[in-house]
């Protein structure tokens, strides 16, 4: 038998029990801020996806195939942006604006290594119907809110905006290749900032080294932007200087800076861009994403404006699992595991009934073993509350519960109540 495909994986219960912990705890962080959830097809059309994320990712990274059936192009999903634009832009009802979380498989024919896969979950929350920066400050404050629920101290959220580097490159230093430019910065965390000045050379040589002295501006928030105006005085600059302005001013947190060598390569930005660093461990970005005007009116119907990010859950994850924030440990999410003695298998179904109804998560034997390997079972799953009946139990109507050290007879009606105190449930 053929193992998984190379960068996609199994997740056994360890693993999808804290997956779902997790899940379960960004959903309230999104909620809490008013956000609604949404569900799509891994699957798209190709005419969907075809156009959005630029030519090196369409033809080297998108799974594209052939349906068998009609023969009709399509693609596995390789992000939720643009599968929201195709949902936005089929259900023009939908109240505005439409703050959105999605928690899905995406794919990408990537080369695998630590922290990157083929076939992974990602994490959206998306405002839709608002071209205003408190739509932009909001999802920077869930990231915030998402690094603290999940103990990250070391972290900076990187802040640019689209319009920025269009002023400044294309119509302040009168770069031809801007968007070939923005594709060779793009990598400047894989291959250094010299790295970016061989690419940039080959695309732009006579811009190169005024390209490269931006790229190396330095200092506070306020005063990266003030330069910025003083040496490219436009109306491009100018938008995207308020705009920052306001996002930080309604964010509040200096760990907020802005960084113009941070330009996020897909070719659908309008606006501000943001992504997350993660300085321990060293994983790179955790979250990213920005605005996005434009994209949806590309699906027929009316412009929207749109603004999100992205958070890395395989990522979360993996740092969290290295720095001790969470634990892998648990086996199962059951609660209780009944163990039937001398002839009482009717009555521990009874018994676990009860439990179930009360709320309980429960497991019973289902092959028949002696009350010593139900045991060895449970305490190898890491059941914590174990409960015993025989036929003293059935006799008296009271089950014999362990938990840890403790040994306790209790009355069938107390039991749910006993078990739940024993577990602080």
């Amino acid at each position: 038998m053929s193992p998984a495909p190379k960068g996609m994986r199994d997740f056994g219960p360890d693993a999808m029990i804290l997956r779902n912990q997790v899940f379960s705890r960004l959903e309230t962080i999104f909620e809490s801020f008013g956000f609604d959830p949404l569900e799509t097809p891994v699957v798209e059309m190709w005419e969907t996806i075809k156009g959005k994320y630029g030519d090196e990712a369409e033809n080297q990274m998108v799974y594209h195939f052939k349906d068998s059936w009609g023969g009709k192009e399509m693609a596995l999903r390789y992000d939720l942006t643009v599968p929201l634009a195709r949902f936005m832009a089929e259900n023009p009802t939908v109240p505005m604006p439409f703050c959105r979380y999605h928690i899905g498989r995406v794919y990408r024919h990537d080369q695998p290594q630590k922290g990157r896969y083929r076939e992974f979950w990602q994490c959206d929350v998306d405002v839709v119907g608002s071209d205003k920066p408190e739509a932009d400050a909001l999802i920077i404050k869930v990231v915030l809110a998402v690094m603290k629920e999940f103990g990250f101290k070391q972290f900076t959220v990187r802040l640019n905006d689209r319009r920025l580097l269009n002023g400044i490159f294309t119509r302040g230093l009168g770069v031809k290749n801007f968007k070939e430019v923005l594709v060779a910065v793009d990598k400047i965390n894989k291959i250094g900032l010299e790295g970016v000045e061989k690419e940039i050379r080959k695309i732009e040589p006579d811009k190169v080294t005024s390209i490269v002295n931006v790229l190396k501006i330095r200092g506070g928030n306020q005063k990266i932007l003030d330069e910025i105006v003083r040496t490219f005085d436009n109306e491009e600059v100018r938008s995207g200087k308020a705009c920052l302005e306001k996002v930080l001013a309604l964010v509040g947190d200096d760990r907020v800076k802005i960084d113009l060598s941070m330009v996020r390569g897909l070719d659908y930005y309008t606006g501000p861009i943001f992504e997350t660093v993660v300085e321990k461990p060293k994983i790179g970005s955790l979250t990213g994403g920005g605005r996005y005007d434009s994209l949806i009116g590309l699906y027929g119907g009316r412009d929207l404006p749109a603004t999100g990010t992205t958070i890395g859950v395989e990522r979360l994850i993996d740092a969290g699992l290295e720095l001790g924030v969470f634990r892998r440990d648990t086996q199962t999410p059951t609660q209780v595991g009944i163990i039937a003695m001398d002839g009482g298998d009717a009555y521990a179904w009874k018994v676990a009934e009860t439990l179930r109804l009360a709320g309980l998560k429960v497991k019973i034997d289902l092959m028949q073993r002696k009350w010593n390997k139900q045991s060895e079972y449970y305490k190898k799953l890491g059941v914590p509350v174990m409960v015993f009946v025989g036929e003293r139990e059935i006799r008296e109507q009271t089950s014999t519960v362990v938990f840890g050290q403790k040994r306790d007879s209790v009355k069938f009606e107390k039991l749910p109540e006993k078990i739940r105190n024993l577990l602080k449930v």
